[in-house]
């Protein structure tokens, strides 16, 4: 169970501003949590906005790829850990930029992995930020309780696939959220269809959809429904995210962009 009490949160770094933080969550893996992550962030840094991504999923990061970040790409300074930053502006936090090659496994226990979340937050020099996305892993406890806990949350987006074991596994992930009183902004199908080029008739490749049950039970919108579309996973593993240009993902920026 979850303690009721609130804990005191941890400083944010004098030299910081961060207006929201919002982690982009779903317990469960393989839904595309990180790729809608990119996107949001690529999305909100083309309306102007000042975007950092913290990668919470610390011993299965995949925001840097997603940006093609080379690893080792943070640098230390005197005042805090500078962030890598893309080419949109985007500044990024991610275990895999500490290591020197990318595909090394990152071996640690809870405490180690709440703790380096805790300091990605407070050593990390953001500077200011209109939104924080925190990309957390699959899982409701050490890195996502870690997140929720430890972080001055606004509100969450909750990402799910059409198939029923999806949502069995959003739901948990949806009680955890209500039992730390978070707000759920709204929730995301992901590969919710898919398009046919030639008749443009949709296909319901992984069932039908549970996202009106799922928002129901979060108290929040069905904020998009996104397609499988094989140019945006050739864009993702070619680490250019920032050039996705996907309609369907703007509800969900305007609802980020609205004042809290």
């Amino acid at each position: 169970m979850l303690g009721k009490g609130a804990p005191e949160l941890p400083k944010l770094n004098a030299f910081n501003r961060v207006s929201q933080v919002i982690p982009v969550m779903s317990g469960k893996g393989g839904v595309g949590k990180s790729s809608v992550t990119a996107m949001l962030a690529a999305n909100l840094a083309r309306r102007g906005q000042k975007v950092g991504i913290l990668d919470a999923d610390i011993t299965g990061p995949s925001i840097p790829k997603l940006f093609g970040l080379p690893a080792g790409g943070l640098r230390g300074s005197e005042q805090g850990m500078l962030p890598a930053v893309t080419g949109g502006g985007i500044r990024v936090v991610s275990t895999n930029l500490l290591l020197r090659d990318e595909a090394q496994a990152v071996v640690w226990r809870g405490p180690m992995i709440s703790a380096t979340i805790r300091q990605f937050w407070t050593d990390t020099l953001w500077g200011k930020l209109d939104t924080l996305l925190v990309d957390l892993p699959p899982g409701t406890s050490d890195a996502a309780l870690g997140v929720l806990q430890n972080l001055p949350v606004t509100g969450v987006v909750l990402v799910t696939t059409p198939q029923d074991l999806a949502a069995l596994v959003v739901r948990k992930a949806i009680q955890m959220i209500r039992q730390l009183n978070i707000p759920i902004l709204g929730v995301v199908e992901n590969m919710s269809y898919f398009r046919c080029p030639e008749t443009q008739h949709e296909h319901a490749i992984f069932g039908p959809s549970h996202a009106d049950v799922l928002a129901q039970e979060a108290g929040a919108p069905v904020a998009a429904r996104l397609p499988i579309d094989p140019q945006i996973a050739a864009l993702c593993d070619a680490g250019q995210a920032e050039s996705i240009e996907l309609e369907a993902i703007q509800p969900v920026v305007d609802l980020l962009l609205q004042p809290a």
